[in-house]
């Protein structure tokens, strides 16, 4: 805890705004920095089509701040292969744990997820699976397809 009266400097701040100055903890935050609640019909729209389809995302695993701004914006970085990762990076908000075996159906339901959110271009990912001899290659392979077979125009960006 800082002593009363301390000051921090604050990292970052948007383009265009007046330069850094000592920021007292017991000040306001400026509005810049804050980040709105998730609420609101696009966003709801698509929490509902995860969930229906029982999709991770790195939103809700890595506890994104942006979560609220991008699921208004229907997108979403769809995680693969589970929510559990083999590693235990100290830099990761992704829960390490024992990983969930392989859903056959998961392929079939991102490319659902991706149709009914009308994505232009789609971002996959996946924790890490060393518990799969292809690392879980194939599984990306065979979502890329069912993505591709669903929506062609559709650009995947896979990280």
């Amino acid at each position: 805890m800082l002593p009363s009266g301390a000051y921090v400097m604050l990292p970052m701040q948007p383009t265009g705004t007046l330069p850094h100055r000592a920021y007292n903890m017991g000040d306001r935050f400026p509005e810049w920095i804050r980040r709105s609640w998730g609420s609101g019909g696009d966003f709801v729209d698509t929490k509902g089509v995860l969930e229906d389809l029982h999709l991770n995302t790195v939103c809700q695993s890595a506890r994104c701040p942006n979560i609220a701004e991008c699921w208004r914006r229907h997108t979403a970085t769809i995680l693969i292969l589970g929510n559990a990762c083999t590693r235990k990076c100290a830099f990761c908000a992704v829960k390490p744990g024992t990983p969930v075996p392989v859903r056959p159906g998961e392929p079939a339901d991102v490319a659902e997820a991706i149709d009914r959110l009308d994505l232009a271009h789609a971002v996959i990912t996946s924790p890490t699976r060393d518990d799969l001899a292809d690392g879980g290659a194939g599984h990306f392979a065979k979502t890329i397809r069912a993505i591709r077979e669903r929506r062609p125009g559709t650009t995947i960006e896979v990280l």
